[in-house]
This record gives structure tokens, sequence and C-alpha cells, in this order.
């Protein structure tokens, strides 16, 4: 299995398509891994070198202890799995966790960045979020995966979801059962110290936002905050999903980065 040794971690990584194409960086949920795209790696491989990685803190990646992975961290990660495939700049498509990733590296690291779509990500914390997000922190305390999952999913999924895909939830809730806990912790504590509100408008590169008809973790007014942020950017809506629209919509989400993606290719 590859593994790339950068700033003091192992951070685990796939290539999907031609290495010579434009390369794509999907940067994961803060609970996903490298297996949750495989719907867009699908879509976007016959085009495009796409690369999945673990961040450090998820699954196959090292999970130092500390008290928060902290984004400029996830950049540095970032940035040095980039130099070691040899890629200088990249388009980055984020999810969650991974948007707000992808907005830290157009401020902090703007020359490694072509483009960044984000997905389901706010700029911010607004008090319902932080909310839930504390009370994630104490059901990972409780040290049990999928009680975890237990108490969490239905801030995530989609009413639709719960009543008609219930072999989705178990598959997740089988995932979270493999949960490294405390890990989940340090993660969540860097999520809750992002705040770039402020400097949106610095943002210079093409940019894209997209956002969940159902989301209750980050609702449709604070994702949209950042598209009128951003100068230029663009925004979408996906119908029927919650925050986890990767994975209940994934033929609408790969429909609309294939076509911003397709706006922003060096070779057309």
């Amino acid at each position: 299995m590859p593994f790339v040794q950068t700033n003091n971690v192992s951070l685990y990584y796939e290539i999907h398509g031609s290495p010579v194409a434009e390369p794509v960086i999907l940067t994961n949920g803060v609970f996903m891994n490298t297996t949750s795209w495989s719907a867009l790696i699908t879509a976007l491989a016959t085009r495009y070198c796409v690369v999945t990685y673990d961040m450090r803190g998820q699954k196959q990646s090292d999970k130092p202890v500390c008290e928060a992975y902290d984004f400029a961290t996830h950049a540095a990660d970032l940035c040095g799995l980039m130099a070691a495939l040899d890629i200088h700049a990249t388009h980055l498509v984020g999810t969650s966790y991974g948007g707000r990733l992808n907005l830290h590296m157009a401020l902090q690291h703007t020359d490694r960045v072509r483009s960044i779509t984000i997905i389901a990500s706010v700029a911010d914390n607004p008090p319902l979020t932080s909310a839930m997000i504390q009370r994630w922190k104490r059901a990972a305390q409780l040290g049990d995966g999928a009680l975890f999952f237990d108490l969490i999913h239905a801030d995530v999924y989609s009413e639709r979801t719960l009543a008609r895909q219930p072999e989705l939830i178990g598959a997740a809730r089988a995932r979270y059962g493999a949960l490294d806990l405390p890990a989940a912790e340090r993660l969540l504590n860097g999520f809750t110290q992002f705040d770039a509100r402020a400097r949106l408008n610095e943002i210079t590169v093409p940019t894209c936002i997209v956002a969940a008809e159902h989301d209750r973790l980050f609702p449709r007014e604070h994702v949209e905050a950042i598209h009128h942020g951003i100068l230029g950017s663009e925004f979408h809506l996906v119908a029927n999903a919650a925050h986890v629209c990767t994975l209940e919509q994934p033929e609408p989400i790969n429909t609309l980065v294939l076509g911003f993606l397709a706006k922003h290719t060096t070779a057309k």
C-alpha cells in the first residue's frame, strides 16, 4: 500500500486514472477515508489523475497524540504529499472538513491550487453547528464507535435516506465501529478552531460552492455565505440530500464537479 512520509507523519494515498493527466485531489470529510469517494473517483478518473488520501487522524494514516489537528498542519501535510508526488498545483475537491482545508489552501498556499470545490462546508462555526460538534466530542469520549454513530447520524443523514436506504446506514455504522475515537476528537478540536469568514474576499482561485438542501449541520445560508464572500464563485444546491450529500446524491455531485472542472482544466 502506498504511503508518503511528510511533516513527521505517514499518509496513506491512492492514485486513480492516468498519472500524467491534470491532477485532482479529493479532501475527506472528518470521518471519511479514501473509500468514501468511489462514485466520484469513477467519474473523474477517465479524464484526470485523481489522488485520494487519508489525512492525519484518519483511517490508514498516522494519528499522533496532540490536542488538535489544525488546518495549518493538514495543509502542510497536503503540500508534502503533493511534493512527493511531483504535483506543483492541483484542483481540490472537498466535502465538509475537506472543504475547510481547501479554503485554507486557497488562502495560504495559493500557488499550489488551480481551483477549489467546497461541498457542504462553511467558513465559520455557527451556533447550532458548534453545539452539534460539542455533542459529537462528548459522544466520542464514550469510547464506542457504533454508539458514537447512533448518537450523531441523525445530524448528517436525510430523512429520505433513513427511511429508504437502511443498508447505507448499516454500512456506515459498521465503518464507525472501527474509528479511532481519540483521533476523531482531535480532528473535531481542529474543526472548531477554523474561521475564515474575514478572509474570503482574498480567495482568487476559481471556486465552486455546493450546499445540500436538507443539511442540518451546515444549513444552506451558511454555505452560501462562502459564495457571497468569494468574488466570481459558483453556487449550487443539491436537492434531496443532507450533510453527507456525496453519499446520498453522488450523481448530481459528479455532474457538478465534472462541469466545474471542465471550465478550469488546462488541457481541453
